[in-house]
């Protein structure tokens, strides 16, 4: 079978799978944070007033509402993240990021970054790194919240 879309999918998985791996362990050490939980409060950090209510949250995380409330549970306990009801739907709360949060996400994201460039180092050059970042985006185009942008998406 030589099918290029289903072999790029299944490097995309595997790619994915290697990273979220080597990202975890060494945020957990560093940071105390699981990679998803980094990725919430970096949501969180470029959202209009830092707060995003759980869905749109779980929509930019691609799990379920119950998932983020699962994630956001001890980062409250922590302190890096509020709870802030809406003042028209006493149904909606939004989940808010702290000042300590702030801090973190800025720490973690930093550590983020040196890990990036470790990925790439000595295979890619700075172009190809651009273009697969461009070919990238197009899979989430559309998608609110795009990490991947300067300005969150």
């Amino acid at each position: 079978m030589t099918n290029p879309s289903f072999f790029a999918v299944l490097r995309l998985l595997g790619a994915n799978a290697r990273l979220e791996e080597r990202f975890a362990g060494q945020l957990g050490s560093v940071h105390g944070l699981a990679l998803k939980e980094v990725l919430l409060l970096m949501h969180l950090e470029r959202a209009p007033r830092m707060r995003l209510s759980r869905i749109d949250l779980a929509k930019r995380l691609y799990v379920s509402p119950s998932t983020v409330t699962r994630m956001a549970a001890p980062l409250e306990k922590l302190g890096m993240v509020g709870r802030e009801a809406d003042a028209r739907d006493a149904r909606l709360a939004y989940v808010v990021l702290t000042t300590a949060g702030q801090e973190l996400v800025t720490n973690a994201q930093a550590t983020l970054e040196g890990m990036a460039a470790s990925v790439f180092r000595d295979r890619w050059t700075k172009p190809e790194i651009a273009a697969l970042a461009d070919l990238l985006g197009r899979l989430t185009a559309g998608h609110p919240g795009d990490l991947g942008q300067p300005d969150g998406g």
